[in-house]
């Protein structure tokens, strides 16, 4: 009986809080717009970006950077 002085005190205010976050909530516009998310997350396929394989300016011959070091510092 005496953990309940503590804990119902402890629910109010508990409650009291989520009321407040709730209405900044509301007052922020978190909950204007609801359907663009809803929408996006289905259709969000057609709008991935294509890669493109590089160009030949791009690739080099030249391998002299591509050499493996190990922890010596060998090649």
């Amino acid at each position: 009986m005496e953990s309940l002085y503590f804990l119902v005190p402890c629910a109010l205010i508990f409650i009291g809080i989520a009321i407040k976050v709730l209405f900044w909530a509301i007052n922020n516009g978190q909950y204007d717009n609801l359907d663009t998310e809803a929408h996006r997350i289905l259709f969000d396929a057609d709008e991935t970006k294509k890669v493109q394989p590089p160009t030949a300016a791009e690739t080099s011959d030249d391998t002299s950077d591509n050499t493996f070091h190990n922890k010596n510092g060998r090649t």
